[in-house]
């Protein structure tokens, strides 16, 4: 009975990880159609209709019953939380991400996954073999190594980014607790919910009439960022977050992949040697949860 429990964390934790990543895809993916629609249209915007989109499938999917249980569910207010913090970080990111080059924006924020790792430790009480502590700094070093960042002095913009990894991590690990606390639709629909009007306002005051092309956009970035949610908060529930926090680390893998196959943007070297540091870090995680399930 215990080698069969045994066999079943050990599934979990590696199907925690598979969600995850397939998370961080579809999160590039998102990015990238967005990147095609600010050119046009506010990211305020883009937020609302992705928002009402995702509440809109959930709505045909599960229908008044869901609402009625995500009324009555008790992360109603450890949601609103979060979302807040998740807005804080996406408003600290933009903003920096007006002085700062995209090298040195990236390679900042991407401190996010050490933060998390941190986290977890102090908020959630997980323990961090010295193996994954290492993973975590591999995977930050083929950041760091991807971007080639400049020289870097203490300014407004450097802040704000720092700031927007510290808030995102916040925002990860309390996902964790709430992914333990309730299942993946509810809190897809408050998670959204709140974004939604978070960004009533603005997106109003901003609205630009879509043509088709943006109109097919927008939707392809309701679908990939609603079924990246899941898939995230599936994946929280299954793993500690200290084992899927440096699977982030992949999304700047795929935002490079995807500048290449859109844009014809040619990887350096530096990216290359980077991506692979990831990958290094990503199979030492894997390879260390393999083996310490076996024992």
């Amino acid at each position: 009975m215990a080698d069969i429990a045994i066999l079943d964390t050990r599934e979990r934790v590696l199907a925690g990880i598979l969600f995850t990543g397939a998370a961080y895809l579809l999160f590039s993916m998102q990015d990238a159609s967005i990147k095609l629609l600010v050119v046009g249209i506010s990211v305020w915007q883009i937020m609302f209709i992705r928002s009402a989109i995702v509440l809109i499938a959930c709505a045909a999917f599960g229908g008044r019953q869901l609402f009625d249980d995500t009324a009555r569910s008790r992360i109603v207010r450890p949601m609103f939380v979060r979302s807040a913090f998740t807005l804080a970080a996406w408003l600290c990111y933009y903003n920096a991400a007006r002085y700062l080059q995209l090298a040195e924006l990236t390679t900042i924020y991407y401190a996010a996954p050490i933060i998390v790792t941190v986290l977890s430790v102090l908020m959630l009480g997980e323990k961090v073999p010295m193996l994954r502590w290492l993973a975590v700094l591999i995977g930050f070093a083929g950041v760091f190594v991807a971007c080639d960042p400049a020289h870097l002095g203490l300014s407004m913009p450097m802040l704000l980014v720092l700031a927007a990894a510290l808030l995102w991590g916040i925002a990860i690990v309390l996902l964790r607790k709430t992914a333990m606390a309730e299942r993946t639709t509810i809190q897809l629909i408050l998670n959204n919910f709140y974004f939604l009007v978070f960004s009533a306002v603005p997106a109003l005051l901003l609205w630009q009439r879509p043509d088709w092309n943006q109109m097919l956009l927008l939707l392809s970035v309701g679908a990939l960022g609603g079924v990246a949610q899941y898939l995230l908060f599936e994946g929280m529930k299954r793993a500690p977050v200290s084992i899927v926090a440096p699977f982030e680390y992949t999304s700047l893998v795929w935002a490079f992949a995807l500048g290449f196959a859109i844009w014809g943007d040619v990887p350096r070297r530096e990216v290359l040697l980077g991506a692979a540091l990831i990958f290094t870090a990503g199979l030492l995680i894997i390879g260390n949860e393999h083996f310490r399930k076996r024992l």
